[in-house]
């Protein structure tokens, strides 16, 4: 009682009780830039312990949060100012909302709008601005609201499908004295979980299905080798999306891999008899199609509801976390006879052909990725921008862990990669390698940010795709019969602009020189940008 009464007594300005509550909560690294209006949020972030790192632009500092979070699997925390802070990290806030990422972005605003313009920084509704991209925006308008939101938005990262959340406070709160924050007592709910009678359920399905399918998505959380056991158990083929890639071994006989965006899979779910969809939104990014393609029972498992009730129409629907659903389904189903009519080779056959498709469609890509994959360790990880060379990337590169490559499917960014893979090299630390890929357009939008990976020292690999053009905006045109224009911009010499943010660079004029470039750059004691163009493999 007594710790509690003195620790009570310990007043601080709010912006600095903020940072010591999140250290409370488990956060250690916050992203982000100060200015003027937000500088009280810096005030307590050393005293807490906690490590900032200097974005050179807001939407640099929200990627790292994405990255880190996607790293850890805990909230990425980001700080920004009022009315252009707020604005530069929206599209972070919409591409963690759209891929299921928590990040926390916690924002100064001005105390009165209605009455006064013309203020630094002022919007006409910066809240509601912010609302547009992230799964909820509120102000806490002192301490106590402050406080409430804060743990309000760990529990809902804990329980519920995990989405970007934003919290604003107005620059004289902020700077008032505050008590200190509730103490760590809190005991969070737990996700939804199925019961053992809707695991009965699903059971007698599979059992029944001769032709059953089970597609795993990103929301699985790393427990793809208990969905396999149930595959094992009852004989279903595998698909898995591109968020869900590692969850399954890549040489798993019934596996079709992360193909449901090649049209022939729509053909391969029409001969199931049963589809058992975990932890997936059979998203358009998924499926690249309006409907599946199944003519059978569709049973979904996802802890979203929105997510059970979409246009495929599930015949069940099952509210729960993936984890411990697919655990008990595991168990459940052990005593289960396999259906033989997947047949190994017939899978194998099908893979073959659409990694054939792949490469028809994109020349050159991948045999650049596979020598590239024959360079990266197993354990790294991985974070793609929208490239051409990712999209073919992701079809092909097998994974051995799950959640090990993390691309920006749902909001569809440029610029995502190299600061998401500064957030993910923080969280991981040197001993754990982490990469980046990014077209030469995609640099462009969040290139400053080499300087952070400099500044920091990190052993990351860049890897720069340069086809001199928007290839695939391209290739859209042409499909769609327009001649292509705005397709091509001018380029710097990337090699020399690396250089002058103080980062190694190199451009490998064959697969050999790439390979060994590779691995130096995860040795290397800062940031290594590997130039790489459609001419490497002429």
């Amino acid at each position: 009682m007594a710790d509690q009464t003195t620790r009570a007594q310990i007043t601080r300005p709010l912006g600095a009780q903020i940072s010591h509550m999140l250290k409370d909560r488990g956060v250690d690294v916050i992203f982000g830039i100060p200015g003027v209006h937000n500088q009280e949020m810096y005030r307590g972030i050393e005293e807490a312990g906690i490590t900032h790192v200097l974005a050179r632009h807001e939407q640099g500092a929200g990627f790292m949060a994405d990255g880190y979070a996607r790293a850890t699997g805990r909230p990425g925390v980001a700080y920004v100012i009022t009315g252009p802070g707020v604005c530069n990290i929206m599209t972070p806030m919409g591409q963690a909302y759209s891929d299921s990422v928590p990040v926390l972005v916690i924002a100064s605003c001005l105390d009165e709008v209605a009455g006064q313009r013309g203020q630094l920084h002022q919007m006409l509704d910066q809240r509601n601005a912010a609302a547009a991209v992230c799964d909820w925006a509120e102000e806490a308008r002192d301490a106590t609201a402050a406080y409430t939101l804060i743990d309000r938005a760990f529990a809902e990262f804990r329980t519920k499908r995990a989405r970007s959340k934003y919290i604003q406070v107005p620059i004289s709160a902020l700077e008032a004295s505050a008590p200190a924050h509730p103490a760590k007592e809190v005991t969070y709910a737990t996700p939804p979980t199925a019961n053992k009678y809707q695991i009965a359920e699903v059971k007698g399905y599979l059992e029944r299905a001769r032709q059953p399918v089970i597609i795993l998505g990103g929301g699985h959380k790393g427990i793809g080798h208990f969905a396999v056991q149930v595959a094992d158990n009852v004989g279903a083929a595998l698909f898995t999306t591109y968020a869900g890639r590692g969850a399954v071994p890549d040489d798993h006989p019934r596996y079709f891999g992360a193909t449901l965006s090649r049209p022939e899979s729509a053909d391969v779910l029409a001969k199931a008899d049963l589809v058992l969809a975990i932890g997936t939104e059979l998203a358009q990014v998924d499926i690249w199609r309006d409907a599946l393609g199944h003519d059978c029972p569709l049973l979904r498992v996802d802890i979203d509801p929105e997510v059970l009730s979409d246009r495929h129409h599930a015949t069940h629907q099952y509210h729960s976390e993936a984890c411990v659903f697919t655990a008990m389904l595991a168990s459940a189903t052990k005593d289960c006879t396999p259906s033989p009519k997947w047949r190994p080779k017939e899978v194998a056959a099908t893979r073959a052909r659409w990694r054939a498709q792949v490469i028809a469609e994109r020349p050159g890509i991948v045999e650049v990725a596979d020598a590239l994959r024959a360079a990266v360790p197993d354990n790294a990880t991985i974070y793609s921008d929208m490239t051409q060379f990712a999209y073919a990337a992701k079809e092909v590169w097998p994974m051995t862990q799950a959640h090990h490559w993390h691309h920006p499917s749902g909001f569809g960014t440029l610029g995502y990669a190299v600061p998401a893979a500064i957030g993910g090299a923080v969280a991981r630390g040197k001993a754990l390698p982490t990469m980046a890929i990014v077209g030469d357009y995609g640099f462009h939008y969040t290139m400053q940010e080499l300087g952070v990976a400099v500044e920091l020292g990190l052993s990351l690999p860049i890897i720069l795709w340069d086809n001199g053009k928007l290839g695939e905006i391209e290739d859209s045109m042409i499909r769609a019969q327009i001649a292509p224009n705005a397709v091509i911009a001018h380029n710097p010499d990337f090699v020399k602009l690396a250089e002058a943010f103080g980062a190694h660079a190199v451009a490998p004029t064959s697969i050999a020189d790439m390979q060994e470039a590779v691995k130096a750059a995860f040795d290397a004691k800062s940031p290594t940008l590997i130039y790489l163009t459609p001419d490497l493999i002429k």
